[in-house]
């Protein structure tokens, strides 16, 4: 299957493709932005690989490197923007107070969240599942050990370790739908290493809220220091306000698994080209 990604260069920057069959993360990049093939002999530095989730990195950078396309993220930079016990303690600061928890800490898990304060936002090392309140919020004891048995059982979960997040009160755009999470007033943004390219609505299903120009300013600080931080070359950090209106680091993840959001996906593509030509 690697064998046939697709590789395109636009402008300066080689993209390696494959469809998904999701349009919050797909974008034709031949047809889009009049990308062409990779030349006999060009050598690409810097690549992006959008091909979904990865899960073995390693292989993906040496199936690439075979074709002289060598990736702008390393595997230290992978890891460093898409599992929470790598950059949490880059930005502790920035972000809400967690605890990874490790196989022997399990026992203990109510005992560290009763620290963290009730209720606490439990979540895998990498992602969520789906947005599911209920394998992401625990508001007692009780509950979360009911919780952890379920994340022990669920696809997406089980392989991660757990952590344990404090459980921020975030201003919120809308309520939650049935067994899902409220839309918070919260906002990705796309990073080439301290230079934003875009930035938009995190639950892209509602695009009637904007934030003012003080608050992009204020939010974009806040994200900016992450990236500096991070010092991931193609990074998203998602942040949020809380209802006291101050700004929160969400979530780090690496920019080329990560879904579109409400960004727009021809600002963020040729704004990626043009930083690069630039540089």
């Amino acid at each position: 299957m690697l064998d046939a990604l697709d590789v395109v260069v636009v402008g300066d920057v080689g993209m390696v493709q494959d469809h998904v069959g999701n349009p919050g993360y797909d974008f034709d990049f031949r047809r889009l932005l009049a990308g062409r093939s990779q030349r006999f002999g060009e050598v690409l530095h810097d690549a992006i690989a959008r091909v979904g989730p990865i899960g073995d990195y390693a292989r993906l950078e040496q199936r690439l490197a075979e074709r002289d396309v060598f990736l702008a993220n390393s595997q230290k930079a992978h890891a460093r923007a898409s599992r929470l016990s790598f950059w949490y303690p880059r930005i502790a600061h920035l972000t809400p107070r967690s605890r990874v928890l490790a196989p022997e800490d399990l026992p203990q898990a109510t005992h560290i969240a009763a620290d963290l304060g009730w209720p606490v936002f439990v979540k895998g090392d990498r992602q969520t599942s789906r947005h599911d309140a209920s394998l992401a919020i625990a508001r007692s004891p009780d509950a979360l050990t009911a919780l952890l048995a379920r994340y022990r059982a669920d696809s997406i979960l089980h392989w991660q370790p757990v952590v344990l997040r404090e459980h921020l009160s975030l201003r919120r755009v809308r309520d939650a739908a049935p067994g899902g999470l409220p839309a918070a007033f919260e906002f990705r943004t796309f990073w080439w290493r301290d230079r934003l390219l875009a930035a938009g609505p995190y639950w892209s299903t509602d695009p009637g809220f904007h934030w003012t120009d003080r608050e992009r300013e204020q939010g974009l600080a806040v994200a900016r220091e992450a990236a500096q931080a991070l010092d991931v070359p193609f990074l998203v950090v998602d942040i949020a306000q809380d209802v006291d209106r101050r700004w929160w680091v969400i979530e780090c993840n690496d920019g080329q698994e990560s879904g579109l959001a409400g960004c727009s996906p021809l600002q963020l593509w040729q704004s990626l080209v043009e930083v690069r030509r630039d540089a």
